[in-house]
C-alpha cells in the first residue's frame, strides 16, 4: 500500500484527488489517502442536495457544498473531522465488506483505552454513539472505500447544516442528529491532538496489512490534472446540484438499506425526467435504472414488467423487485 500525501483541506480539490487516483492515476499497488475539509457539506452521489441541506444556515456560515462519488447520505466535514480513503486494485476482494475497513480505525481506538464496534451497514460506534460513516464505489476492477472519523468536529455546526429528514430519526426513537453521534476526544483520556491521532491512524492501518509505509508526493503533473477535475467536475453547479425539474409524481419509502425516493414528471401517460435519489449504495450506477424506464409509459403492468427483467439490487443494494415495485403504487 501507498500512502497519499494531501495537506490540502479544499473539499472540490479532494474528492477530485480521489477520482484521480481511483480512475487515471496507476500506482500499481493500493492506495490510502487521510485528507481533512475545511467546514463542507458532501452529499451521496444519488441524494437530492436541494432536499439535505438548510441552504439559509449553509450559505450564512460559508459552508461549501459538494457532491462524492460513492453514495449513502450527506455528512459534514470541518477541521475537526478525519477522512481515511483505500484505494484497492482488486475490487473483488472487500466488496461492500465495510466492517473490514473498520478493522484498522477499531484497533488503533483500542490502543487508546477506546473501545469502538462496527455497527448497522456502515457505521463505526463508541458506546452506541455514530463517529464514522463509511461508503463504496466500484470503477472497473478497483474499489474506492471511504469513511469520516469525527474527531473534534462541531457537533451544533453538524445538526444545523444537515437539513435531516424526521422520519430517519424520529422513526427510531432519536430526537437528533446530537443524540446519536459523538467525537472521538470525547473518549479519550490522554488528549492527544487531531494530527497525532491521524499519525497512529496511518500506522495502524499499515500494521494491520503487515507492510512498512510507502509515501507518495503529489507531483505538478498530479495537481493539474486533479485541478482540471474541480474546473470540470466538482467545482460545477452541475456535479454538485444539478437541475432540479418540478416534478408531478415522488414517492419515498425507506428499507433497511436506506431510504430510497422516486421522482417524475408524467406527460401524456409517458414517463419523464425519471429520478431516483436516497442514501441507498448502487451496485451498478442508478443512472442505468433511470435509464429503463424514460419515455415508458406510466402503467403498473409495463412498469412491473421491466423490473421483471433486471435484478434490482444489482443497482440498489439489498432492494429487492417486490419491493421497488411498492415505489410505484
Amino acid at each position: 500500500m501507498i500512502n497519499v500525501i494531501n495537506n490540502s483541506n479544499n473539499p472540490y480539490f479532494n474528492l477530485a484527488l480521489e477520482e484521480y487516483f481511483l480512475k487515471y492515476k496507476d500506482l500499481k499497488d493500493d492506495v490510502l489517502i487521510l485528507w481533512q475539509n475545511e467546514p463542507v457539506i458532501v452529499v451521496g452521489k444519488n441524494q437530492n442536495t436541494y432536499e439535505e441541506l438548510n441552504f439559509e444556515y449553509v450559505n450564512s456560515n460559508n459552508i461549501k457544498v459538494v457532491r462524492r462519488l460513492s453514495g449513502g447520505g450527506a455528512v459534514y466535514h470541518d477541521f475537526g473531522n478525519l477522512n481515511f480513503t483505500i484505494i484497492e486494485t482488486n475490487s473483488n476482494i472487500h466488496k461492500n465488506d465495510f466492517s473490514f475497513f473498520a478493522l484498522p480505525v477499531i484497533s488503533c481506538l483500542s490502543k487508546l483505552g477506546v473501545k469502538a464496534s462496527f455497527s448497522g451497514r456502515n457505521d463505526i460506534l463508541i458506546d452506541g454513539k455514530k463517529f464514522s460513516g463509511n461508503s463504496q464505489y466500484f470503477c472497473k476492477d478497483k474499489l474506492l472505500h471511504h469513511g469520516t472519523l469525527l474527531f473534534t468536529s462541531d457537533l451544533s455546526m453538524l445538526s444545523k447544516a444537515l437539513n435531516v429528514k424526521k422520519d430517519k430519526f424520529e422513526c427510531r426513537g432519536i430526537k437528533s442528529v446530537g443524540s446519536r453521534v459523538a467525537n472521538i476526544s470525547d473518549f479519550v483520556n490522554d488528549k492527544i491532538s487531531i494530527k497525532e491521532f491521524k499519525d497512529m491512524l496511518l500506522g495502524s492501518i499499515f500494521e494491520d496489512r503487515n507492510e512498512k509505509a510507502k509515501n507518495y508526493i503529489l507531483t505538478d503533473d498530479d495537481i493539474k490534472k486533479i485541478d482540471e477535475l474541480v474546473e470540470n467536475k466538482y467545482g460545477t453547479w452541475k456535479w454538485n446540484f444539478g437541475k432540479s425539474p418540478k416534478f408531478n409524481y415522488e414517492k419515498e419509502m425507506r428499507f433497511g438499506a436506506g431510504s430510497v425516493s422516486i421522482k417524475m414528471n408524467v406527460l401524456d401517460g409517458f414517463i419523464k425526467n425519471f429520478k431516483i435519489y436516497g442514501d441507498f449504495f448502487e451496485e451498478n450506477t442508478i443512472e442505468e435504472l433511470e435509464a429503463l424506464f424514460s419515455n415508458k409509459r406510466f402503467d403498473l403492468i409495463e412498469i412491473k414488467t421491466i423490473i421483471d427483467g433486471i435484478n434490482i439490487s444489482d443497482y440498489i443494494l439489498n432492494i429487492n423487485n417486490e419491493d421497488f415495485v411498492k415505489m410505484f403504487l
